[in-house]
């Protein structure tokens, strides 16, 4: 997935993309490669892709540690970063390497090892530059005996899936976190109507402090996983809606999926395919305020195969009517 590649490139944005930039190009590339709009069978995969590095690239502080260590910043021990500054403010580390991306290994650096994190074996380095033997590292992060005084323990991510089902109704969910004394699971409250990125903080929940000081957060990062039958944009759900000829000429009450069921919906007379039809407040709730619309996008039906009958009765609507759609306006 995009983990191999560069999620800038995934976007196509530049570096030094703002956030607006980088969430156009998501909503553009999104719409594009839907599933349910783009039959190409690599249009799913693709989507899945531009989902991941939308996520990351979005989040200030996931964007902050990818832009660092490059592919490898979810394996990146955490407080790395956080250790590397202190030891550079301490004096030490004195000689920087930095590769053309203006740290070591960094995307164009050409170093090997790969993006973020590089050259010789054994040694990290943090987002300044500085050169951090990897056992001077862990020593001085976990055992706190390098003599740099209390460090607060390292903020941390956790990231929860879920469907658009879920986002919609919220609910517990358990994250399971590593750590040097074992497994750590913690119970998290997800609100109902929260929406993909956003990130709820459990205070005092990440890394641990050294020599007494204060632990860090948990953020916990919502990634509501992409749904062939949905389009999202904001708190905004759009669905396909097939029907038949006859129910858009004539008009019609149809059923319409939902995320929280099925909804009851008028098809006015003369409805063309694409006409887009609102069920106003059925889109992702907002707990501080209004809700999202829903939106069920028309799609005219024909039948693959027509029986003697439908052959009859198409060819005498067809004499009967003086319908000019290429005309029409």
């Amino acid at each position: 997935m995009a983990d191999s590649r560069d999620f800038y490139q995934v976007l196509g944005v530049a570096r030094d993309a703002n956030a607006a930039d980088i969430q156009r190009a998501y909503r553009q590339l999104a719409r594009k490669l839907h599933p349910d709009v783009n039959s190409d069978p690599a249009a799913e995969d693709r989507f899945k892709e531009v989902g991941e590095a939308y996520e990351v690239l979005s989040d200030p502080e996931k964007r902050r540690r990818y832009d660092a260590f490059g592919a490898d910043f979810r394996r990146v021990p955490d407080g790395a970063e956080e250790y590397a500054r202190a030891r550079q403010r301490a004096g030490a580390g004195a000689g920087h390497r930095r590769g053309a991306g203006g740290w070591p290994g960094g995307p164009g650096s050409g170093r090997p090892g790969g993006a973020g994190v590089g050259g010789e074996e054994g040694t990290w380095f943090g987002s300044e530059g500085v050169d951090i033997d990897l056992e001077d590292l862990l020593g001085g992060m976990f055992t706190g005996q390098r003599g740099w005084g209390p460090i607060p323990g390292a903020d941390q991510e956790a990231q929860i899936d879920l469907s658009l089902e879920d986002a919609y109704r919220g609910g517990r969910r358990t994250v399971t976190l590593s750590g040097a004394t074992g497994p750590k699971r913690l119970d998290v409250n997800i609100p109902a109507g929260v929406v993909d990125g956003q990130r709820i903080r459990l205070s005092g929940q990440g890394g641990h402090g050294s020599d007494g000081a204060a632990a860090g957060d948990l953020y916990v990062v919502i990634h509501v996983t992409p749904d062939w039958r949905y389009r999202v944009d904001g708190r905004d759900v759009t669905t396909t809606l097939r029907v038949a000829p006859w129910e858009a000429a004539l008009g019609a009450k149809v059923k319409v999926p939902t995320p929280t069921g099925d909804k009851t919906l008028t098809v006015p007379p003369g409805t063309s395919s694409g006409r887009r039809l609102r069920l106003r407040g059925q889109g992702i709730p907002n707990p501080r305020g209004t809700a999202g619309d829903l939106y069920a996008e028309v799609r005219v039906m024909v039948p693959n195969k027509l029986t003697d009958e439908e052959q009859r009765l198409f060819e005498q609507l067809a004499e009967a009517s003086a319908f000019e759609p290429r005309s029409a306006r």
